[in-house]
């Protein structure tokens, strides 16, 4: 079931299928995507892990849509046409697997996010932004992640980073490219965050085995894209996002038949609590709606994107809830 934690008793099952062989404890908490329509002119849908009604964060991130591979029509339907919308109190981290998408934002930053290359945005206390997939794009397939900022940063300047990982083989059993953060004796990534996080790609060949090397002060996730892979002796399917709390010091990965392609998540629990709503992650309902209503009265927070040629000048915020929003921690 979605969100439901399996026991030590389960975990020993699913090793006794011969998906893994190493013995375990840990846990591991099994997420399923839910089908979400993106905000924007083509109406594109992703499957989201993360916010989930059963677990707010893995570290501090806070998001995981997974979407695609969308095939896009020569008049660029099926694509992606986000037009100038806003974010407060987070940083989005694009990765792309394939297809290309340009990026445009009220920091003056106009980037191209390319497959295996992240685009990091810092928010901080308020930008705005569009997201176009390109004229050339023809398959577009990748991962939209957030992360919250801690209380002491999210009123931080507007940022924007570019890195291109080295694709870094994994002693005969597949590759690694590490976009944030460091994972051990593979690579570690210049991007800047503000709290302890770990992003990478891993391909594993087919039938791989693996026992990665964590921190054990991290929480993980293992959202498998294409492929078959097992974590901790659990199967998950695409789009599934695995979640392992604190401890262990290996994470256990076995491929299927046809190998396996992952996004491996992890950072240190994160104990604030925030409110996050539409594109906003503030500390309480008022403050939320004071972005709301910057947002719609044209507040210099977000400031303008330029150079965007779409049909519309900007996404309106949509009515607050009929109820007060409530802070979400990570414990519920």
């Amino acid at each position: 079931m979605p969100g439901r934690p399996l026991s030590r008793a389960h975990a020993r099952a699913a090793c006794s299928t011969g998906l893994v062989t190493e013995a375990t404890t840990a846990q591991v908490q099994v997420l399923r995507g839910r089908l979400v329509p993106l905000g924007g002119i083509r109406a594109m849908y992703v499957r989201r892990t993360l916010p989930h009604r059963s677990r707010a964060f893995i570290g501090a991130w806070c998001f995981v849509d997974h979407y695609g591979p969308n095939e896009i029509g020569a008049d660029g339907s099926g694509g992606m046409d986000i037009p100038p919308h806003p974010h407060t109190g987070l940083q989005t981290v694009s990765w792309l697997f394939e297809g290309e998408i340009e990026h445009r934002d009220s920091g003056g930053a106009v980037g191209l996010v390319r497959p295996g290359e992240v685009n990091l945005m810092t928010a901080g206390a308020g930008i705005a932004h569009t997201e176009v997939s390109t004229p050339e794009t023809r398959r577009l397939h990748g991962v939209q992640l957030w992360v919250a900022l801690p209380d002491a940063a999210r009123d931080t300047h507007r940022n924007f980073e570019h890195h291109a990982p080295p694709l870094v083989p994994l002693r005969g059993v597949g590759s690694a490219r590490v976009f944030i953060g460091e994972l051990a004796g593979v690579d570690r990534s210049p991007i800047h965050t503000f709290t302890p996080l770990l992003g990478a790609e891993l391909i594993l060949n087919p039938g791989a085995a693996v026992a990665l090397a964590v921190d054990t002060a991290y929480e993980h996730g293992v959202l498998l894209d294409t492929g078959e892979v097992s974590v901790e002796g659990v199967p998950i399917e695409s789009g599934d996002l695995a979640c392992i709390d604190p401890g262990p010091d290996r994470l256990r990965l076995r491929a299927g038949a046809a190998g396996a392609r992952i996004v491996l998540l992890g950072g240190v629990p994160f104990e604030e609590e925030i409110v996050m709503w539409w594109n906003f992650v503030g500390r309480s309902h008022d403050e939320i709606l004071a972005y709301r209503q910057g947002w719609e009265a044209g507040s210099i927070r977000f400031g303008t994107v330029k150079g965007y040629a779409g049909p519309v000048d900007r996404i309106p915020a949509p009515p607050m809830p009929a109820v007060r929003l409530r802070p979400r921690g990570r414990r519920g």
